[in-house]
């Protein structure tokens, strides 16, 4: 993961000390001079020659003899540097806060250009940094247990029922082995918190499951019906809430969000769409890799074509709901999925979701600090974005966007 954050600034490094710069390397060499340039550079627990040797190795393993001499010898002069200076807390401009946090240029100067300088100083910021573990528990019995097999864990910063950890493994503890607690992302959690109530619930793209499973905690009564389009993914959804307490609640349908029926039947739509993922670099660096502008008018035209299926299979019930939502930072991908899809459906309107969080505080599921970090965040068109790395030092999430339709009665 280290590796992939920093991929550029390596790659960077490395290139002036080969032989022949411009030289195209194979990719297991690539990625051997990336792992031992990593460690020796960023990483302080690890002695030069094991980290240099180890790199050898792998070369030699992946059947480049001769190169390994020339991995060895790159990775002594790598060692030979001086470690760098990160200076993250430093208020980059455009360019040299890209080179500083191994992030690409464009997405650096969409941020700056949407979010502001500070801002954008933040999310870069942001994805370079270790990422929170978070747990939800389905017992609350389960924390004994927990602090018997050696995890230490706070509170969540944003909601009651969130842990983060602080040390120790919990993959390892017996708990987690048999569901009765789940690690998932604080701002993921919320999402699903923000959904509220139904009777009749639809979670249109809902692998993995995390969200699912939450609706069927807070909807004991309801029937909920688990989508996705990957036949692959349901079924590994399937296998997951099957060894959940949530096993009898959920149906699950294998069935394209964008091509939903036009039949109404659900008074609760969830739909998390799939996007670009730059809310996640932290957790997920390598979109950073991938990732190209034109990209985002895809994955909009796609998004648009999801949120139109899930309107046409809520109620036309005056009560019915329908939550859309992401983890990317980008407007193309938020904000003016919204604006396009309600200008060709006025039958619908945009809720505050400001007024959703107030209602979770006075339920006791958001925490007096979150909801007041979480009300920051709330467009004027009630939509709520949040940054990572810009919601203060005792709150800190990944990216996600969520906009609240509701049904005008």
């Amino acid at each position: 993961m280290g590796v992939l954050r920093w991929q550029t600034r390596l790659d960077a490094l490395i290139r002036p000390l080969l032989t022949r710069p411009n030289a195209r390397l194979d990719a297991e060499i690539r990625i051997a001079l990336r792992l031992g340039a990593f460690q020796l550079q960023y990483l302080d627990r690890i002695p030069d020659h094991a980290a240099i040797g180890e790199s050898v190795a792998l070369a030699k393993l992946a059947g480049h003899k001769f190169a390994s001499g020339m991995v060895n010898a790159v990775l002594r002069k790598v060692a030979a540097l001086p470690k760098p200076e990160l200076a993250l807390g430093a208020n980059f401009q455009g360019t040299e806060l890209a080179e500083a946090t191994a992030h690409p240029l464009w997405l650096v100067e969409r941020w700056v250009v949407a979010y502001g300088l500070e801002t954008a100083n933040a999310i870069s910021r942001h994805g370079q940094q270790q990422p929170e573990v978070a747990i939800r528990l389905d017992d609350a019995g389960v924390e004994t247990e927990l602090s018997a097999d050696g995890i230490s864990f706070e509170p969540g910063a944003v909601l009651t029922s969130a842990r983060r950890v602080v040390a120790g493994d919990v993959t390892a503890t017996a708990a987690f082995q048999s569901g009765r607690l789940r690690i998932q992302e604080e701002g993921s959690q919320l999402i699903a918190e923000l959904a509220g109530h139904g009777s009749r619930i639809l979670d249109c793209c809902a692998a993995p499951g995390g969200k699912t499973m939450i609706l069927a905690e807070r909807n004991p009564q309801a029937q909920i019906i688990a989508c996705d389009v990957s036949p692959a993914r349901l079924e590994a959804l399937r296998l997951r809430i099957a060894s959940s307490p949530y096993g009898g609640q959920v149906r699950f349908l294998q069935a394209d969000a964008a091509e939903l029926s036009s039949e109404p039947a659900y008074d609760l739509v969830l739909v998390d769409a799939p996007c670009s993922g730059t809310g996640t670099l932290g957790r997920n660096p390598e979109i950073r890799h991938r990732l190209q502008p034109e990209d985002l008018a895809r994955h909009h035209q796609r998004q648009c074509a999801i949120l139109h299926g899930a309107l046409r299979a809520a109620s036309n019930s005056g009560a019915a709901r329908v939550i859309y939502s992401t983890c990317s930072l980008e407007p193309e991908e938020n904000q003016q999925v919204v604006v396009e899809v309600l200008r060709e459906a006025s039958e619908w309107r945009q809720i505050s979701a400001a007024d959703v969080i107030e209602e979770l505080r006075g339920q006791g599921r958001v925490t007096t600090t979150g909801a007041e970090s979480l009300m920051g965040c709330v467009g004027e068109d009630g939509s709520l974005l949040l940054l990572p790395g810009s919601l203060g030092p005792d709150v800190s999430t990944d990216g996600f966007f969520v906009a609240i339709l509701e049904k005008v009665r």
